[in-house]
């Protein structure tokens, strides 16, 4: 776990700030890449001296933001018949979408209104996909690139000071070293298999509708 943590805080350094930038697009854009993993190790580099807090919040504001307009332009231009056919199609079972989760995220859309995409960006199941109703809405850019910019900017100061504390408090979590990392690994391996779970429905449920 020690080497494994090394490896990744290492990975994060060499890829800098840039790095941050795509892969929190790649997170906010239709690709199921958890920001927990981004943004905590690049606030913990942050303690060390080795990048800086603020631009790792810049740069994670950013990348969400850039995958959250590709999400909203896609909507708005291929509209819901087309948007709800890629979703039913079987690729898109890979990314964990599903005709049924884009229905569940426009409806948080049609009842929060425009500050869904606000409220959207700290909900695990409705952040990836929360821009995509907005598109389909024809919601005005501006209101859109505000609430989108300041979720994601409150979501990424969070993770990021979450990383920064676990590193400005290395001294006393190493003595509890075993017990978080078991904790991680614990979480890590009851999330792969909520994904399988799902993957494993969504594609028996496919076959039924084929059937």
């Amino acid at each position: 776990m020690s080497h494994f943590f090394t490896s990744l805080l290492n990975l994060f350094a060499g890829w800098s700030y840039g790095g941050i930038i795509a892969l929190m697009a790649i997170e906010s854009s239709f690709i199921p890449f958890p920001s927990e993993v981004i943004i905590p190790p690049a606030g913990y580099l942050a303690s060390q001296g080795r990048m800086n807090l603020w631009l790792v919040i810049l740069s994670g504001t950013l990348g969400s933001l850039i995958g959250a307009l590709f999400n909203y332009y896609l909507a708005k231009h291929l509209g819901s018949p087309v948007i709800h056919r890629l979703a039913r199609s079987k690729w898109a079972k890979w990314f964990l979408i599903s005709s049924e989760s884009l229905t569940k995220s426009e409806q948080f859309f049609r009842s929060k209104g425009n500050i869904s995409t606000f409220i959207g960006r700290f909900l695990p199941a409705i952040r990836q996909l929360i821009s995509i109703p907005a598109g389909l809405a024809k919601m005005d850019l501006k209101p859109f690139l505000f609430y989108t910019t300041l979720g994601s900017g409150l979501w990424c100061v969070i993770l990021a000071l979450l990383g920064y504390w676990f590193g400005a408090n290395q001294n006393q979590l190493q003595k509890y070293y075993n017990e978080i990392s078991y904790s991680f690994l614990s979480l890590f391996l009851l999330s792969l298999l909520i994904w399988l779970i799902k993957r494993h429905y969504a594609h028996k449920e496919g076959k039924t509708k084929i059937d």
